[in-house]
């Protein structure tokens, strides 16, 4: 007896005859089965017939595809793929043109089945309708079947499209460069010179040298969608099967015609499944047209290339208004060429060239430099002498932000990535625009000025403004925007503060919709976290840092020490040399018992500020604090090293004084570490197994040459 799994309940159908109940056994051989149902209907030879689906798709059932068969399946008794096949290829060659007609029509319906093109082609029927269209000789109905039934063959890839002769593709090519022709002959044939093209290049040449640029802007022209998405198609297939000159001419070709902008504004008239089409190909269109940037991203600048030294001098020489440098020694030359380019932000002033070694994005961030500093000379001049008067640590370096800004612009328009198959997802904006990745470039550069400003930020903060620009850029550009100057106005709006309301708003949104447990596991896990950071901030107290004291005169001299004792009883200090190397305990002359701080204090309540009030910047206020002792007579004032160093400190201060921590930089930590043990605690539920040990740290590397140094220096 077969298990009940093996046995499946289906219907069979036959025309002329009542429907088969049978229990089909997947153990029994086919053929053994279709003997059984023959018999039931008292038919001969079963050797002739076959069972195929009745719904969806009508494929055929084969031993490979039986075990697909569910309970309730409703299947066909009819010819087998052979005699079907056999029957076929005798009725096209009929002298009926009737029966010609009525063969092809069903042949191209049942062509869509693996089993019987296999069949079919095996008698070689596929060169039969090859013939058919080089003789040219049937009606435009019949010439209609036939293409549609040779389509659908040759997409099982049973037959290599190499193996078609000059003569077909010409005739083909015939079809789609004829202006008065049958819609039905077009579509189908634009459908084939596509598949040549995409299978390989030679049939691309062959194809390109029959149809014309010219001929496919006429299909895309018309009022039919299908042979418009049709010759979409086609003219995107010769676009990524292009070599990188025939590429430049298309592109030439594109823009001289405007066709990008034609292109876009007819998928707003498309609907239903052929806009979803069009709006593919749109993304491969944009895909492939900015992808022709790849080289340049790819290749980094050659140093013994003096038409790229010269466009690196013209960078700084329309920046600075500087005097004749034929006049000059070599040396002041080479001096003032060195501080110039470090004006620029250039990290190798001695040889700028270095900086654009790195690949992405190469010899793409100089191109985009260059366009900006000659399409845009007065933005280009005002940006970098602007900075060049701030404060070394708060000048925006262009250099180093343009290498920067170029490379999250490639990987947002996500140049040198091949188009995806099921990709649709294109920028509007591109269609209006072109040279788009420059132009965006030339509005960013001068977004990410604005944005370094409002956040004051320093060389240290570079990441963060970096970070805050990629995202001012993806959020208008997923807003669709159609034009350039839109896009501009939209991406201005959208300035820092903007951005950190809206990351607020996410993240509560985010925090609502999490499920109730996960929010009281959430809660649950803070105090823990929180005990963690603590004792980080004091380990960190009690290794020390290094202070320097401020002169009534700003002028920064000494330098002194600070360290909390290791039983957090005693702060420690005293003055220190400049050389001086984590001191200890003992090497520290001052000390004061933690039981005697009555306060902290920061920014314009420290004692050391109001001394010197409306004297100090707004950096040494954002870094000064102190802590006041013996009744409030006494107080240890600081200026912190960095704001990292400050937000240390006055947490471990805080703690000390059984306050809680309330720096920036706690929350952010806190929030990490939130993030990361909840996602562990719900690793559970994936069955993702943890171990109970922690993996073993791999061996180091055998050099670090991977390392790049980023402390280059003017020498």
């Amino acid at each position: 007896m077969p298990q009940q799994k093996d046995i499946v309940k289906i219907a069979i159908q036959m025309p002329g005859a009542y429907p088969q109940l049978i229990q089909l056994d997947q153990k029994k051989p086919l053929s053994a089965v279709i003997k059984e149902v023959c018999d039931g209907w008292n038919l001969p030879g079963p050797e002739n017939y076959a069972l195929q689906y009745t719904d969806g798709v009508q494929m055929y059932i084969t031993e490979s595809n039986r075990l697909d068969i569910k309970n309730g399946c409703i299947l066909r008794l009819t010819k087998a793929p052979g005699r079907c096949a056999e029957d076929l290829f005798k009725g096209i060659q009929s002298s009926d043109a009737g029966v010609r007609c009525d063969s092809l029509k069903e042949l191209a319906g049942v062509s869509t089945d693996m089993t019987f093109a296999q069949e079919f082609i095996s008698r070689n029927g596929h060169l039969l309708l090859v013939k058919i269209v080089e003789d040219s000789t049937e009606s435009n109905v019949i010439m209609t079947h036939t293409l549609k039934a040779f389509m659908e063959l040759m997409y099982h890839g049973i037959v290599s499209w190499e193996n078609l002769s000059t003569v077909f593709i010409k005739k083909i090519a015939s079809f789609v460069n004829a202006k008065p022709t049958d819609a039905s002959i077009q579509q189908v044939s634009l459908d084939i010179l596509e598949n040549m093209v995409l299978s390989s290049q030679s049939l691309f040449l062959q194809v390109k040298h029959e149809i014309t640029m010219e001929r496919l802007i006429a299909h895309l022209q018309v009022t039919n969608q299908q042979i418009q998405t049709k010759a979409m198609a086609l003219l995107m297939a010769l676009l990524q099967t292009a070599g990188d000159s025939d590429k430049q001419d298309m592109f030439a070709f594109l823009n001289k015609k405007n066709l990008r902008q034609y292109i876009y504004k007819n998928i707003i008239h498309s609907s239903g499944s052929v806009q979803d089409e069009m709006a593919h190909h749109l993304y491969v269109l944009q895909s492939v047209t900015l992808n022709h940037q790849e080289l340049r991203m790819r290749t980094p600048l050659d140093c013994y290339s003096q038409e790229q030294r010269d466009i690196l001098h013209g960078l700084r020489q329309a920046a600075f208004e500087t005097e004749s440098e034929n006049s000059l020694s070599n040396e002041r030359r080479r001096s003032l060429c060195a501080k110039e380019f470090k004006k620029l932000g250039f990290s190798n002033n001695s040889n700028p060239g270095q900086d654009l070694v790195r690949t992405p994005p190469g010899l793409l961030a100089l191109d985009t430099m260059f366009y900006f500093a000659t399409r845009y000379p007065d933005a280009y001049s005002r940006f970098v002498l602007e900075n060049s008067s701030r404060e070394d640590k708060h000048e925006c370096p262009f250099a180093r932000s343009s290498i920067q800004l170029t490379l999250i612009l490639c990987e947002i328009l996500r140049i040198g990535e091949p188009p995806s198959e099921t990709g649709s997802d294109y920028h509007p904006i591109f269609f209006s625009q072109d040279r788009l990745m420059e132009e965006l470039f030339c509005v960013c550069i001068q977004l990410l000025n604005k944005t370094w400003k409002e956040m004051r930020a320093t060389q240290e903060d570079f990441d963060k403004v970096m970070q805050v620009v990629r995202e001012q850029i993806t959020r208008t550009l997923s807003s669709k925007p159609t034009s350039l100057e839109l896009f501009k106005n939209k991406v201005n709006a959208l300035n820092y503060s903007e951005i950190l309301k809206l990351r607020q708003t996410e993240r509560l949104h985010q925090e609502e919709i999490l499920a109730p447990p996960v929010l009281e596991l959430k809660e649950r896990l803070k105090p823990e976290l929180l005990e963690l950071i603590r004792q980080q901030r004091l380990n960190r107290l009690c290794q020390g840092t290094m202070f320097r004291k401020i002169s009534s005169r700003r002028r920064q001299d000494k330098l002194w020490y600070c360290r909390l004792s290791p039983n957090h009883k005693m702060l420690h200090y005293g003055d220190v040399e400049e050389d001086s190397d984590n001191p200890t305990i003992e090497t520290l002359q001052e000390k004061i018992p933690v039981a005697d701080i009555k306060a902290l204090l920061t920014g314009k309540d420290c004692p050391h500020m109001k001394e010197n009030k409306g004297k100090q910047n707004k950096e040494v206020l954002d870094l000064a604090f102190s802590i006041t002792y013996d009744v409030e007579e006494y107080s240890l004032n600081f200026i912190a090293p960095s704001r990292t160093d400050f937000c240390l400190w006055t947490d471990g201060l805080s703690v000390l004084l059984g306050r809680d921590m309330s720096s920036e930089t706690m929350r952010s930590e806190l929030d990490i570490l939130l993030s990361m043990e909840i996602k562990l605690r719900l690793l559970d539920l994936e069955n993702v197994p943890i171990p109970d040990s922690a993996p073993s740290v791999p061996k180091p590397p055998s050099n670090y040459n991977f390392c790049y140094d980023f402390s280059q220096t003017e020498q």
